[in-house]
């Protein structure tokens, strides 16, 4: 198929974006952003040709023929469609089937031939230098959504970010904040071989186009869900709005959903010197940080004098009031989770430094060495700048999430001169002579860690509900939601 059927689907897509790129140049041209010009018979009789040379690319690329469930609602009716799951670049097919807009990074539009095509639809530009973009690009889709329809219709991938489909992510709140109806709508690509699925750890974007292109047929099914109206709770609370349309969505497509985020698998996929074990209570507790808004804009700055004050209590234990003062937010039922995390005896009190620790961690996830130098920086003794190593023990198994760790091998072979002491400067010089040292020191001593890195226990979930369960500051259950009925083989597989 590379030297036979691929060079000429190739042609033939590329051809096709070239022969659109005209008319979406005539249409753009004297178009205004804030405005929407009226629907002239021109206008949409371009709009009719670019559907049909859009089509035509996709019959080219295999997709022969499209399988469509359910009504697209009218703008007036839901001014927002939300797609899911989100798993490649070939999820433009719905965007080029209804014209809708897309919220998109405003470097796109400058791309030749690309940038163009992009432009005709109308998209929410975001723009990563300025650093209000995020609230302009909300305001924007806001008042969108309350133009009574004159605006096309936005569509929005909530989950943000390419998945295998295996499973709904967490849904960023943007599409939700409107709170306006919006319409459901769920992806399928039922082909036996996937081709399609391009996340950041798989093949790449050229080795999915060739694949999908070699193939005789590609599948593609569409469904759009009834329309969702928020209640005045859901209005008031985008996330709780965003968290029910995520369970309509999954209950169609019949695969569970996860807690999990984008940023989760940033955090633990991290190519730092401490490689976080797959059950870490680290994702739990980036979780908590992420909805009581404790993650810092200015993570430096705030990380030391988070480590001032720490260093300035000198281990004194807190109680859930006094971790509310140090952090200056009030007492929350998530705030006593966060607490639950680091409550290791169950005494009602908790070391802040382990806070900073595990804070440190989540912001600065390959900055191994920049942790453990403010780690430290709180533990250390004032007359030699040194800890002993239990004060080790609790640093890394912070660092790590973790309930235990034995740190003994480690020890012993950084404090050469048995002192039972060591200061920072001999811990950087050993992770630097041994870049691998937590594979070779801490997996190879601690089995359990080991085991849960290389092997992680399947888990079957379900889409009603989230278990909460966790243990003090170390291993969390996956908290994504269990299945108590059942899940069927295949669906198992794929998840695992």
């Amino acid at each position: 198929m590379t030297v036979t059927l691929f060079p000429i689907r190739l042609f033939m897509a590329a051809f096709m974006m070239l022969l659109a790129w005209p008319f979406a140049f005539l249409a753009t041209i004297g178009r205004s952003e804030t405005t929407v010009e009226p629907q002239c018979l021109w206008r949409r009789l371009v709009d009719i040709i670019l559907r049909l040379i859009m089509r035509a690319m996709w019959f080219a690329g295999g997709f022969h023929w499209m399988t469509i469930k359910g009504q697209r609602a009218l703008p007036t009716e839901a001014p927002i469609l939300t797609l899911a799951p989100h798993s490649s670049y070939f999820d433009a097919i719905p965007v080029t089937m209804t014209m809708s807009s897309i919220v998109m990074k405003a470097e796109s539009k400058d791309i030749p031939l690309w940038g163009t095509l992009i432009k005709y639809i109308r998209p929410v530009f975001v723009s990563r230098s300025d650093q209000n973009s995020r609230k302009k690009t909300v305001e924007e889709i806001k008042r969108r959504a309350h133009s009574r329809g004159e605006w096309p219709q936005i569509m929005i991938f909530p989950e943000g970010t390419c998945t295998n489909r295996s499973c709904l992510i967490t849904f960023k709140p943007g599409a939700f904040i409107p709170a306006v109806p919006v319409q459901p709508v769920v992806i399928r690509y039922p082909n036996k071989l996937d081709s399609i699925t391009w996340t950041w750890q798989g093949p790449g974007a050229f080795a999915i186009l060739w694949l999908t292109l070699c193939q005789l047929h590609n599948e593609f099914v569409i469904e759009f869900l009834p329309i969702y109206t928020p209640s005045e709770e859901e209005k008031k609370n985008p996330a709780l709005f965003a968290v029910n349309v995520r369970r309509v969505m999954a209950q169609a497509l019949g695969v569970p959903i996860t807690d999990y985020s984008f940023e989760d698998c940033q955090l633990a996929m991290a190519e730092g010197q401490l490689k976080l074990p797959v059950e870490t209570c680290l994702l739990e507790f980036a979780r908590l940080v992420r909805r009581l808004g404790l993650k810092p804009a200015n993570s430096e700055k705030v990380l030391q004098d988070y480590g001032n004050r720490a260093r300035k209590l000198e281990g004194q234990k807190l109680d859930l009031q006094g971790f509310a003062h140090f952090l200056d937010v009030p007492v929350s039922d998530m705030l006593r989770d966060m607490f639950a995390l680091f409550d290791e005896d169950e005494d009602n009190s908790m070391d802040i430094r382990e806070y900073v620790i595990a804070l440190s961690v989540v912001c600065r996830p390959t900055k191994t060495l920049e942790t453990m130098k403010l780690a430290f920086k709180m533990f250390e003794a004032e007359e030699d700048s040194a800890i002993t190593e239990a004060e080790l023990a609790v640093m890394l198994k912070t660092a790590l999430g973790v309930t235990h760790l034995d740190v003994s091998h480690l020890f012993t072979a950084i404090d050469i001169a048995d002192t039972g002491k060591m200061t920072f400067d001999k811990f950087r010089c050993f992770v630097e002579e041994n870049p691998d040292f937590s594979e070779d020191y801490l997996y190879a001593d601690n089995a359990d860690l080991q085991s849960r890195q290389k092997q992680p226990s399947p888990s079957t979930l379900d889409v009603h509900a989230t278990a909460t369960s966790k243990t003090a500051n170390g291993i969390c259950p996956d908290f994504s939601p269990r299945d108590h009925d059942g899940t069927k083989d295949a669906l198992l597989k794929k998840h695992n």
